[in-house]
């Protein structure tokens, strides 16, 4: 077993299990929220693991108590006070260099890359998802093609909760695995769900008592296979299910470039912040 930063950081660690690359979010203190530095070391990390021939199946894993929070809520801070000029969204320099700017030949926002770029992977890729996975951190296990959740688990599309819709690809994916009424149920709500719901509605593909093992196990058995039949079939499974529209991605982040940092979102993270009701503006009329 062999084990590696990506990028210098120790916010994401790629241990190796002979075939199979386990990705972990190591930011434990923080229940793995997503920030600057883990934003560039997960697409470094995906982007090595895709070049390397050798992997055969990879698990993406949370270390702590958490899968992975979501963003981290610093970001909400940025929007309230500087508004829409908030220096939220940072020049992606590791993402350029690593040849990860665009997925699919389709420019992304920048969480749409970090939770879809695991669709690019050429071998499988299972979650393993414990303690919390919302917001980003539900999209990121949605970007795994296999989803393996303790029956206590909390999922949750939580960006509704500080104004904002899911924006890294989860509009997108929600559907596909749930059913429109129900990605629209928890998006436009925030309800949390547990894994033994997310079960029942298909939106994680087994439960476990210890999803890492149970990933590890799984993983295993599929880098025991013939590597180019299984990347054959990864292929073909992929193209079945289709990639998430382009269109609607594009959509995705267009909208929400234009909620951030309006005044109604930025009501709704100090509301959030100071645990009262939101006081929320009607919204105009769209010609």
């Amino acid at each position: 077993m062999t084990e590696a930063s990506l990028n210098g950081s120790e916010r994401v660690l790629v241990s190796r299990f002979g075939g199979v690359a386990e990705v972990l979010l190591n930011r434990p203190e923080k229940r793995n929220a997503v920030d600057d530095a883990m934003y560039s070391a997960l697409l470094h990390a995906a982007a090595s693991l895709r070049a390397d021939p050798t992997v055969r199946a990879i698990v993406l894993a949370g270390a702590g108590a958490a899968f992975c929070a979501g963003a981290d809520t610093s970001t909400f801070d940025l929007m309230r006070e500087h508004g829409p000029s908030a220096p939220w969204r940072p020049a992606d320099a590791d993402a350029v260099a690593a040849g990860i700017v665009d997925v699919a030949g389709l420019e992304l926002g920048r969480g749409q890359r970090a939770a879809l770029v695991w669709r690019t992977m050429p071998v499988p890729v299972i979650a393993a998802v414990h303690g919390t996975a919302v917001g980003l951190g539900l999209q990121l296990a949605l970007g795994a093609d296999i989803r393996i959740a303790a029956p206590d688990v909390t999922l949750g599309a939580y960006e509704i909760r500080w104004g904002l819709a899911p924006d890294s690809g989860g509009t997108q994916l929600l559907p596909a695995l749930i059913g429109a009424d129900r990605a629209l149920q928890m998006c436009a709500t925030g309800q949390s769900i547990s894994g033994s719901q997310a079960l029942a509605w298909g939106l994680v593909t087994e439960l476990a008592d210890d999803p890492l093992a149970a990933a590890r196990e799984l993983a295993q058995s599929v880098a025991a296979r013939n590597p180019e039949a299984v990347r054959s079939i990864v292929r073909l499974v992929r193209a079945a299910t289709a990639w998430p529209d382009q269109d609607g991605l594009v959509a995705e982040r267009t909208e929400m470039f234009a909620n951030i940092g309006s005044d109604n979102q930025r009501e709704a993270v100090a509301a959030a912040r100071e645990g009262r009701a939101a006081r929320f503006a009607d919204p105009g009329v769209r010609g």
